[in-house]
């Protein structure tokens, strides 16, 4: 991780760590993370794209790492992170930029585009296809009715619940979500919901080449610091979000888009989501959907265990557009 730069950004009301590497010159790739996650996420990415030319740029975003965290859920809607964004597009760049998004990244990344679609030149989404708004159910009722009351979504409403269970031992539950590869909608059982890495001998379990010690530790001692509060508080705001979306109702997203996924994906596998992704329901809602990619043998983190590969997608995707813009 030679070279990467990092500065404290004041955004709309809040201070953000960012982190970047690329010529100052270069494309602006603006690269945004899930849960529970950091910059870190897109180490591979930030060196690869840098190399090209780009110039690579990921924020922990409210509520994660060395940026600030505030307290209330309802300062977590998709109107005050993609307002967090804005800000800092505008603070550091002339012209719109490149975007890229992972997990709950992917969602703040739907509603970018949704909002404020001349900022960006083209997204790559990870994991997280655009779904959008139902009038008719908020997502937790919703969730709920479908998947039941232990759906992870739905176990982390609860201010203060899930956290209780995760203070216990957070490194087992970060190790349990980066290297977990159960497949369909996450459960969270009340007796154990972390079975994945049982007590008290998972750190003798063999971590993934993908996912060092190093790494760990490196998200381990973040989270310890800022407890996961702040990341929780996104899926607390979903209802909310409903709630302050309602005049996007029937909107389509008319970006140009490029969708990856691995195939053991958790949200891949769930239960009618490969039906709307490769049945037409999403280039229904996305007309300007260019390219799908399902990456073998990889899971949720997709980004981090084929970095390579993912690199090669998101620069190829860019370039192709790039090309395009200037044979007009």
């Amino acid at each position: 991780m030679e070279g990467i730069d990092h500065r404290m950004v004041s955004v709309n009301g809040i201070t953000l760590h960012v982190a970047e590497k690329g010529p100052k010159e270069g494309p602006v790739v603006l690269l945004l993370h899930g849960f529970p996650d950091l910059w870190y996420t897109w180490r591979h990415q930030i060196t690869g794209l840098s190399s090209l030319g780009y110039r690579a740029v990921a924020p922990d975003l409210r509520g994660y790492g060395d940026s600030d965290s505030p307290e209330s859920f309802s300062e977590y809607t998709c109107l005050n992170v993609v307002g967090d964004l804005i800000s800092l597009l505008d603070t550091l760049f002339a012209g719109d930029v490149f975007l890229v998004g992972h997990d709950w990244g992917a969602i703040i990344g739907w509603h970018l585009c949704l909002f404020r679609p001349e900022k960006i030149k083209g997204f790559v989404c990870l994991s997280v296809p655009y779904k959008p708004r139902n009038p008719k159910v908020k997502p937790v009722q919703g969730f709920k009715a479908v998947f039941g009351d232990d759906y992870y979504i739905c176990r982390f409403q609860e201010p203060g619940k899930i956290e209780g269970e995760i203070a216990s031992d957070p490194r087992r539950f970060l190790r349990s979500i980066f290297t977990g590869r159960t497949l369909g909608p996450p459960i969270l059982p009340k007796n154990d919901p972390f079975a994945e890495n049982p007590k008290p001998d998972y750190e003798s379990i063999e971590l993934p080449k993908w996912f060092s010690k190093e790494d760990l530790d490196f998200y381990t001692s973040k989270f310890d610091k800022t407890g996961f509060t702040g990341g929780l508080n996104y899926y607390r705001a979903m209802d909310l979000n409903w709630e302050l979306t309602a005049p996007w109702t029937g909107a389509k997203i008319q970006v140009p888009v490029k969708f990856m996924t691995g195939d053991f994906d958790m949200v891949y596998t769930t239960p009618g989501i490969k039906e709307y992704i490769h049945g037409g329901g999403f280039a229904a809602d996305v007309p300007n959907l260019q390219e799908i990619v399902v990456i073998e043998d990889a899971g949720h983190f997709v980004n981090q265990e084929k970095p390579r590969e993912v690199t090669a997608h998101i620069n190829d995707f860019f370039t192709k557009l790039q090309n395009k813009n200037k044979s007009f």
